[in-house]
């Protein structure tokens, strides 16, 4: 039986129930539901709004139901949401006493509250879940301190760089998203039970009581907002639609890197899939997974945007429209998170490959113009000098270090033969020792303060 069925003198019609019910999907949140059920009942009686063996009642029997979900032993079916199943099974259980259990309450303030003890829990798993990504990337970057390899700019060579910068580069990216899940998880820790349908209730309630009891850290301040507030699950959206933008990235990195073209890492069988036809081919299936479903996650982020963008005040049932948008994108970011940290654990680099491909492409190009301004030159002469160099290589079929010093001179006097230290791979990338530079120093300083920021977590 529907809970506001008393107002209708017809039933509602089999197609009109249909696409009107919400327990296909939201029965996810019964535990959210029945842990604000009992602290409601709790609350209403320990401020005699219900009597205190009522409340024990009801609190026992939804324990119990709690007890037998998770067992097993009762199939969540038959109702219309989450709510109505949870609320009709305790009425089967202890009787009319479980009626009472809706006092001071709607659905929508109790639909609100569910949704924020659930996007709470699934805030810190993904925080974990980002926690033990890190974590990885920080031991690949310790195990390549001493590794060089290509940098890029436009899937060009631009100048050697060592192997953990890299890595911490993306360890830059996923700290951030756990920062704003993080400063998410405030937004998301406010308790909106209490202000019922829109307007609060009349009933004597202690709103302190059920804040504690959830482990809210605040209470809403505005009924009509707290029944009505989505933000939360858009910042969440929002919060991994970035992850996945980031992991996006790191998976065509992977693809590349593990190419025959540039044969930089090795992505173990365990991780790899093949063909069908070409018996030759072990293909990067996982990474181009996880980056296609990047886009599934903005496009959940988009929904949740566009169902909430003209909506008047207060509760619309638009707002149901939510969670099968957030579970998508929750599961989408779990297992993407999971997936590609074992991948990395799993990963092999091949340090030969990638050493000999920053010499490459005149990568040190840089480091000839800088050696010029350091002598004086301005750096706009001194970029120009190199560019000729590059054009001598390119036309003789030369890289820089099978320059001889007489070759260099002809270019420009300034050179001396110093300039023969300056443009190893090796020199190249140490002689970036700025605040995250490539250098070795500045590369152990980076994980430094990656560890030192991940201990908060």
């Amino acid at each position: 039986m529907n809970l506001w069925a008393g107002r209708f003198d017809k039933p509602l019609s089999a197609d009109a129930d249909a696409f009107n019910e919400s327990l296909s999907f939201d029965k996810k949140l019964y535990r959210a539901d029945i842990t604000a059920s009992i602290a409601h009942a709790t609350m209403l009686g320990k401020c005699s709004i219900i009597g205190e063996d009522e409340a024990n009642t009801i609190v026992k029997g939804l324990n119990g139901i709690l007890n037998d979900i998770e067992e097993h032993k009762l199939e969540i079916v038959g109702a219309e949401d989450i709510h109505s199943f949870v609320e009709n099974e305790l009425v089967k259980r202890i009787g009319q006493v479980g009626k009472k259990l809706h006092t001071a309450r709607s659905r929508n303030d109790q639909v609100a509250t569910d949704m924020r003890i659930y996007v709470r829990e699934s805030t810190k798993k993904a925080k974990a879940l980002l926690v033990e990504l890190l974590n990885t990337l920080y031991n690949l970057a310790y195990r390549s301190i001493n590794f060089v390899m290509p940098g890029f700019t436009h899937l060009r060579k631009a100048q050697p760089i060592n192997c953990a910068q890299y890595f911490n580069a993306y360890s830059e990216m996923f700290l951030r998203d756990l920062e704003r899940f993080d400063e998410s998880e405030k937004r998301v820790n406010v308790m909106p039970l209490g202000s019922a349908a829109l307007a609060g209730t009349s009933y004597p309630i202690d709103r302190e009581i059920t804040k504690n009891l959830l482990g809210f850290a605040e209470i809403s301040q505005n009924s009509l907002d707290a029944v009505s507030d989505r933000d939360f699950i858009a910042e969440y959206i929002f919060c991994a639609s970035l992850t996945m933008a980031h992991l996006s990235r790191l998976c065509e990195d992977t693809i590349l890197y593990t190419s025959d073209e540039f044969g930089f890492w090795v992505i173990p069988d365990e991780y790899s899939t093949g063909s069908s036809i070409m018996p030759q081919k072990k293909n990067p299936d996982l990474p181009e997974l996880v980056r296609g479903k990047t886009g599934r996650v903005y496009g959940h982020l988009m929904g949740i945007l566009t169902m909430m963008k003209g909506l008047p005040l207060a509760y619309n049932k638009d707002y149901q429209e939510d969670k099968e948008a957030f579970f998508d994108a929750e599961n989408t970011l779990f297992s993407c998170l999971a997936i590609y940290t074992a991948l990395l654990n799993n990963i092999k680099l091949n340090q030969n490959a990638m050493f000999d491909a920053a010499g490459k492409g005149f990568s040190t190009a840089t480091d000839i113009a800088d050696y010029l301004a350091k002598k004086g030159v301005p750096f706009r002469d001194a970029h120009a000098i190199t560019g000729k160099i590059v054009r001598y290589c390119i036309t003789e079929k030369k890289d820089f270090l099978s320059l001889t010093l007489d070759e260099f001179k002809a270019v420009s006097d300034v050179f001396e033969k110093d300039i023969l230290g300056c443009i190893t791979v090796r020199s190249s990338a140490e002689a970036r020792n700025s605040v995250g530079g490539s250098s070795l120093k500045a590369a152990r300083a980076g994980l430094a303060s990656i560890r030192r920021r991940l201990k908060k977590y």
